[in-house]
Protein backbone atom coordinates (compact mmCIF):
# COMPACT_ATOMS: atom_id res chain seq x y z
CA UNK A 1 0.00 0.00 0.00
CA UNK A 2 1.31 3.75 -0.44
CA UNK A 3 -0.51 5.00 2.69
CA UNK A 4 0.26 4.37 6.02
CA UNK A 5 0.83 0.52 7.16
CA UNK A 6 -2.51 0.00 8.80
CA UNK A 7 -2.34 -2.92 11.07
CA UNK A 8 -5.91 -4.70 10.81
CA UNK A 9 -5.94 -5.61 14.83
CA UNK A 10 -9.60 -6.17 16.44
CA UNK A 11 -10.47 -5.37 19.73
CA UNK A 12 -12.43 -8.80 21.09
CA UNK A 13 -12.56 -7.51 24.40
CA UNK A 14 -15.44 -4.99 22.50
CA UNK A 15 -18.95 -5.59 22.88
CA UNK A 16 -19.33 -4.86 18.82
CA UNK A 17 -19.48 -7.55 16.56
CA UNK A 18 -15.82 -8.12 14.65
CA UNK A 19 -16.78 -7.83 11.24
CA UNK A 20 -18.58 -4.30 12.14
CA UNK A 21 -15.22 -3.45 13.56
CA UNK A 22 -13.18 -4.69 10.22
CA UNK A 23 -15.34 -2.52 8.17
CA UNK A 24 -14.67 0.04 10.81
CA UNK A 25 -11.51 0.02 10.06
CA UNK A 26 -11.21 0.24 6.85
CA UNK A 27 -13.56 3.08 6.49
CA UNK A 28 -11.87 4.76 9.56
CA UNK A 29 -8.45 4.37 7.52
CA UNK A 30 -9.79 5.91 4.41
CA UNK A 31 -11.69 8.76 5.96
CA UNK A 32 -8.51 10.19 7.57
CA UNK A 33 -5.90 9.52 5.22
CA UNK A 34 -4.26 6.31 6.43
CA UNK A 35 -5.47 4.41 3.23
CA UNK A 36 -5.42 6.43 -0.38
CA UNK A 37 -6.98 5.41 -3.76
CA UNK A 38 -5.11 2.88 -5.08
CA UNK A 39 -3.85 1.29 -1.76
CA UNK A 40 -4.58 -2.46 -2.30
CA UNK A 41 -6.50 -3.98 0.54
CA UNK A 42 -5.13 -7.54 1.56
CA UNK A 43 -6.65 -10.42 0.26
CA UNK A 44 -9.54 -12.20 1.92
CA UNK A 45 -7.26 -14.72 3.30
CA UNK A 46 -4.52 -12.29 4.06
CA UNK A 47 -7.05 -10.02 6.24
CA UNK A 48 -8.59 -13.42 7.84
CA UNK A 49 -5.81 -14.52 9.44
CA UNK A 50 -4.48 -10.44 10.08
CA UNK A 51 -7.25 -9.82 12.28
CA UNK A 52 -8.25 -13.44 13.63
CA UNK A 53 -11.56 -13.73 11.35
CA UNK A 54 -13.41 -15.87 9.06
CA UNK A 55 -12.82 -15.63 5.70
CA UNK A 56 -16.55 -15.41 5.15
CA UNK A 57 -16.66 -12.45 7.08
CA UNK A 58 -13.58 -10.40 5.06
CA UNK A 59 -15.64 -11.10 2.28
CA UNK A 60 -18.70 -9.71 3.61
CA UNK A 61 -17.40 -6.63 4.83
CA UNK A 62 -15.31 -6.27 1.25
CA UNK A 63 -18.99 -6.30 -0.28
CA UNK A 64 -20.19 -4.23 2.04
CA UNK A 65 -17.60 -1.77 1.28
CA UNK A 66 -17.79 -2.02 -2.44
CA UNK A 67 -21.42 -1.19 -2.65
CA UNK A 68 -20.59 1.88 -0.25
CA UNK A 69 -18.35 2.86 -3.32
CA UNK A 70 -15.48 2.76 -1.35
CA UNK A 71 -13.31 0.16 -2.42
CA UNK A 72 -13.40 -1.85 -6.14
CA UNK A 73 -12.19 -5.00 -7.28
CA UNK A 74 -9.70 -6.04 -10.47
CA UNK A 75 -10.16 -9.83 -11.26
CA UNK A 76 -7.02 -11.53 -10.99
CA UNK A 77 -6.07 -9.01 -8.95
CA UNK A 78 -7.63 -7.67 -5.47
CA UNK A 79 -9.09 -5.21 -4.08
CA UNK A 80 -8.20 -1.56 -3.99
CA UNK A 81 -9.63 1.61 -1.92
CA UNK A 82 -11.59 3.90 -4.86
CA UNK A 83 -11.23 7.35 -5.92
CA UNK A 84 -14.04 9.44 -5.00
CA UNK A 85 -13.00 11.65 -7.80
CA UNK A 86 -14.07 8.65 -9.99
CA UNK A 87 -17.07 7.22 -8.08
CA UNK A 88 -19.65 10.12 -9.97
CA UNK A 89 -17.79 9.71 -13.38
CA UNK A 90 -18.12 5.99 -13.60
CA UNK A 91 -20.99 5.72 -12.22
CA UNK A 92 -22.88 2.73 -15.07
CA UNK A 93 -26.18 4.74 -14.52
CA UNK A 94 -25.23 8.05 -15.04
CA UNK A 95 -23.13 7.14 -18.01
CA UNK A 96 -25.93 5.15 -19.73
CA UNK A 97 -28.16 8.50 -19.21
CA UNK A 98 -25.34 10.46 -20.57
CA UNK A 99 -24.91 8.05 -23.65
CA UNK A 100 -28.93 8.59 -24.15
CA UNK A 101 -28.43 12.18 -24.10
CA UNK A 102 -25.03 12.90 -26.36
CA UNK A 103 -27.19 10.19 -28.69
CA UNK A 104 -30.24 12.45 -28.68
CA UNK A 105 -27.52 15.25 -29.59
CA UNK A 106 -26.13 13.61 -32.20
CA UNK A 107 -30.00 12.63 -34.15
CA UNK A 108 -30.83 16.55 -34.10
CA UNK A 109 -27.16 17.71 -35.45
CA UNK A 110 -27.80 15.14 -38.12
CA UNK A 111 -31.58 16.55 -39.35
CA UNK A 112 -29.99 19.99 -39.29
CA UNK A 113 -27.24 18.69 -41.89
CA UNK A 114 -23.89 19.24 -39.14
CA UNK A 115 -20.64 17.21 -39.64
CA UNK A 116 -18.92 15.92 -36.81
CA UNK A 117 -16.57 18.64 -36.69
CA UNK A 118 -19.69 20.97 -36.41
CA UNK A 119 -21.09 19.73 -34.01
CA UNK A 120 -17.73 19.71 -31.97
CA UNK A 121 -17.20 23.25 -31.94
CA UNK A 122 -20.72 23.76 -30.84
CA UNK A 123 -20.21 21.82 -28.04
CA UNK A 124 -17.22 23.07 -27.13
CA UNK A 125 -18.56 26.52 -27.11
CA UNK A 126 -21.45 25.93 -25.50
CA UNK A 127 -19.66 24.17 -22.40
CA UNK A 128 -16.83 27.44 -22.37
CA UNK A 129 -19.95 29.65 -22.30
CA UNK A 130 -21.77 27.80 -19.35
CA UNK A 131 -18.66 27.56 -17.64
CA UNK A 132 -18.65 31.32 -17.42
CA UNK A 133 -22.46 31.77 -16.98
CA UNK A 134 -22.29 29.24 -14.06
CA UNK A 135 -24.53 30.32 -11.27
CA UNK A 136 -23.07 29.42 -7.55
CA UNK A 137 -23.01 25.50 -6.60
CA UNK A 138 -24.52 24.74 -3.25
CA UNK A 139 -22.72 21.81 -1.52
CA UNK A 140 -23.59 20.12 1.49
CA UNK A 141 -21.55 18.68 3.99
CA UNK A 142 -23.34 15.45 6.76
CA UNK A 143 -21.13 15.41 9.81
CA UNK A 144 -22.03 13.86 12.90
CA UNK A 145 -22.28 16.81 15.27
CA UNK A 146 -23.45 20.06 13.75
CA UNK A 147 -20.97 22.75 15.69
CA UNK A 148 -17.80 20.45 13.89
CA UNK A 149 -20.14 19.79 10.89
CA UNK A 150 -20.30 23.03 10.19
CA UNK A 151 -17.13 24.26 11.38
CA UNK A 152 -15.97 21.97 8.32
CA UNK A 153 -18.23 23.03 6.19
CA UNK A 154 -16.22 26.40 6.83
CA UNK A 155 -13.01 25.23 6.02
CA UNK A 156 -13.91 23.51 2.52
CA UNK A 157 -15.96 27.01 1.72
CA UNK A 158 -12.66 28.84 2.00
CA UNK A 159 -10.88 26.31 -0.10
CA UNK A 160 -13.62 26.47 -2.83
CA UNK A 161 -14.55 30.04 -3.53
CA UNK A 162 -16.87 32.28 -3.42
CA UNK A 163 -18.62 30.75 -6.35
CA UNK A 164 -19.56 27.70 -3.73
CA UNK A 165 -21.93 27.75 -0.74
CA UNK A 166 -21.63 25.20 1.41
CA UNK A 167 -23.93 24.27 4.28
CA UNK A 168 -23.72 21.71 6.96
CA UNK A 169 -26.26 19.26 8.63
CA UNK A 170 -25.84 16.03 10.29
CA UNK A 171 -26.82 12.63 9.88
CA UNK A 172 -29.36 12.61 12.86
CA UNK A 173 -31.17 15.66 11.36
CA UNK A 174 -31.36 14.37 7.91
CA UNK A 175 -32.94 11.11 9.57
CA UNK A 176 -35.53 13.23 11.29
CA UNK A 177 -36.33 16.04 9.85
CA UNK A 178 -38.32 16.48 6.16
CA UNK A 179 -37.45 19.43 5.90
CA UNK A 180 -33.85 18.98 6.10
CA UNK A 181 -33.73 16.02 3.41
CA UNK A 182 -35.47 18.89 1.14
CA UNK A 183 -32.93 21.06 1.44
CA UNK A 184 -30.50 17.93 0.85
CA UNK A 185 -32.30 17.03 -2.07
CA UNK A 186 -31.41 20.44 -4.08
CA UNK A 187 -28.12 20.53 -3.60
CA UNK A 188 -25.79 19.89 -6.43
CA UNK A 189 -23.09 17.90 -4.45
CA UNK A 190 -23.09 16.17 -0.67
CA UNK A 191 -20.16 15.51 1.19
CA UNK A 192 -19.50 13.07 4.64
CA UNK A 193 -17.35 10.61 6.42
CA UNK A 194 -16.14 7.45 4.20
CA UNK A 195 -18.00 5.61 7.13
CA UNK A 196 -21.19 7.91 6.44
CA UNK A 197 -21.81 7.20 3.22
CA UNK A 198 -23.57 3.98 2.71
CA UNK A 199 -26.08 5.46 5.28
CA UNK A 200 -26.55 8.99 3.99
CA UNK A 201 -26.66 7.47 0.43
CA UNK A 202 -30.07 5.60 1.87
CA UNK A 203 -31.46 8.58 2.76
CA UNK A 204 -30.56 10.29 -0.50
CA UNK A 205 -31.34 8.31 -2.83
CA UNK A 206 -30.30 9.57 -6.43
CA UNK A 207 -28.27 12.14 -4.94
CA UNK A 208 -24.70 12.61 -5.16
CA UNK A 209 -23.17 11.87 -2.51
CA UNK A 210 -19.18 11.84 -2.32
CA UNK A 211 -16.61 11.04 0.54
CA UNK A 212 -13.87 13.25 1.37
CA UNK A 213 -10.44 12.25 3.43
CA UNK A 214 -9.67 14.40 7.07
CA UNK A 215 -6.62 14.78 8.86
CA UNK A 216 -5.35 16.21 12.40
CA UNK A 217 -5.89 19.97 12.47
CA UNK A 218 -3.02 21.86 13.42
CA UNK A 219 -4.11 22.53 16.94
CA UNK A 220 -4.07 18.50 17.77
CA UNK A 221 -0.88 17.65 16.08
CA UNK A 222 1.17 20.49 18.69
CA UNK A 223 -0.84 19.41 21.56
CA UNK A 224 -0.07 15.82 20.99
CA UNK A 225 3.46 16.50 20.02
CA UNK A 226 4.04 18.57 23.46
CA UNK A 227 2.60 15.76 25.77
CA UNK A 228 4.62 15.13 28.60
CA UNK A 229 6.42 11.72 28.01
CA UNK A 230 5.66 10.46 31.64
CA UNK A 231 2.05 11.49 31.18
CA UNK A 232 -0.94 8.91 31.60
CA UNK A 233 -3.02 9.67 28.39
CA UNK A 234 -6.51 8.50 28.63
CA UNK A 235 -8.15 8.76 24.75
CA UNK A 236 -12.28 8.32 24.52
CA UNK A 237 -13.40 7.54 21.47
CA UNK A 238 -17.54 7.92 20.81
CA UNK A 239 -17.85 5.24 17.97
CA UNK A 240 -16.68 2.17 18.76
CA UNK A 241 -15.80 0.55 15.68
CA UNK A 242 -13.04 3.65 15.54
CA UNK A 243 -11.85 2.92 19.33
CA UNK A 244 -9.34 0.34 17.96
CA UNK A 245 -7.80 3.08 15.65
CA UNK A 246 -7.73 5.98 18.22
CA UNK A 247 -4.43 5.13 19.85
CA UNK A 248 -2.09 4.62 16.79
CA UNK A 249 -3.93 8.19 15.76
CA UNK A 250 -2.58 9.80 18.99
CA UNK A 251 1.03 7.51 18.79
CA UNK A 252 1.42 8.68 15.14
CA UNK A 253 1.68 12.47 16.82
CA UNK A 254 3.37 11.56 20.21
CA UNK A 255 5.52 8.53 19.78
CA UNK A 256 7.25 9.70 23.00
CA UNK A 257 4.47 9.19 25.21
CA UNK A 258 4.69 5.30 27.11
CA UNK A 259 1.24 5.15 28.55
CA UNK A 260 -1.70 5.70 26.42
CA UNK A 261 -4.86 4.00 27.07
CA UNK A 262 -7.97 4.39 24.66
CA UNK A 263 -11.73 3.51 25.53
CA UNK A 264 -14.94 4.25 24.78
CA UNK A 265 -17.30 7.07 25.96
CA UNK A 266 -19.78 4.53 27.18
CA UNK A 267 -17.66 1.95 29.13
CA UNK A 268 -18.10 1.08 32.50
CA UNK A 269 -14.11 1.61 33.20
CA UNK A 270 -14.54 5.39 32.50
CA UNK A 271 -14.73 6.88 35.19
CA UNK A 272 -11.90 4.74 37.14
CA UNK A 273 -9.80 5.96 33.59
CA UNK A 274 -10.63 9.44 34.03
CA UNK A 275 -9.85 9.54 37.81
CA UNK A 276 -6.12 8.58 37.37
CA UNK A 277 -5.56 10.61 34.35
CA UNK A 278 -3.14 13.08 33.71
CA UNK A 279 -4.34 14.31 30.57
CA UNK A 280 -7.52 13.26 28.38
CA UNK A 281 -7.84 13.27 24.41
CA UNK A 282 -11.57 13.37 23.75
CA UNK A 283 -12.94 12.63 20.59
CA UNK A 284 -15.29 15.13 18.72
CA UNK A 285 -18.47 14.96 20.36
CA UNK A 286 -17.36 14.43 24.15
CA UNK A 287 -16.37 17.86 25.13
CA UNK A 288 -19.14 16.82 28.43
CA UNK A 289 -16.22 14.92 29.78
CA UNK A 290 -13.87 17.51 30.75
CA UNK A 291 -16.67 18.28 32.77
CA UNK A 292 -15.88 15.58 35.28
CA UNK A 293 -11.96 16.51 35.48
CA UNK A 294 -10.03 17.49 38.46
CA UNK A 295 -8.15 20.12 39.32
CA UNK A 296 -4.57 19.82 37.36
CA UNK A 297 -5.94 17.71 35.04
CA UNK A 298 -5.75 18.41 31.22
CA UNK A 299 -7.73 17.79 28.12
CA UNK A 300 -8.05 18.56 24.71
CA UNK A 301 -10.07 17.49 21.72
CA UNK A 302 -9.15 15.12 19.03
CA UNK A 303 -10.37 17.17 16.15
CA UNK A 304 -10.10 16.54 12.42
CA UNK A 305 -10.40 19.19 9.25
CA UNK A 306 -11.16 18.69 6.14
CA UNK A 307 -8.19 17.82 4.14
CA UNK A 308 -7.82 20.81 1.09
CA UNK A 309 -5.73 18.93 -0.80
CA UNK A 310 -7.98 16.47 -1.15
CA UNK A 311 -11.04 19.58 -1.40
CA UNK A 312 -9.12 20.37 -4.57
CA UNK A 313 -8.68 17.29 -5.76
CA UNK A 314 -12.17 15.37 -5.63
CA UNK A 315 -14.70 18.11 -5.31
CA UNK A 316 -13.47 21.13 -7.30
CA UNK A 317 -13.69 19.22 -10.49
CA UNK A 318 -16.76 17.64 -9.69
CA UNK A 319 -18.04 21.22 -9.45
CA UNK A 320 -16.91 22.28 -12.74
CA UNK A 321 -18.44 18.81 -14.25
CA UNK A 322 -20.77 18.52 -16.68
CA UNK A 323 -21.77 15.12 -14.60
CA UNK A 324 -23.36 17.05 -11.56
Amino acid sequence: MRGQVVEFHLDRTLSLPLGVQLRGLVEYAITFGALKPGDKLPSVREMAEQAGVAPMTVAQVYRELKQAELVYSKPGSGTYIADASQTLLHSDQRLTELHRRIDHLIDCARELGLCPGDLAALVNNRFQHQQRQASVRHVLLVGNFIDSARDYARIISDTLGERVRVDATTLSLLTTDAATRAQANCADLILTFAHRRREVMNLLPGMRVVNISFIPSGRTRRALASLDPLARVLVVSIFPEFTALMKIGVQRFAPHVQSVTVVQRDSSELTRLLAIADVLVYATGAEALTQLLSPGQQAFEYRHTPDSGDIQRVVAPLLSSDVL
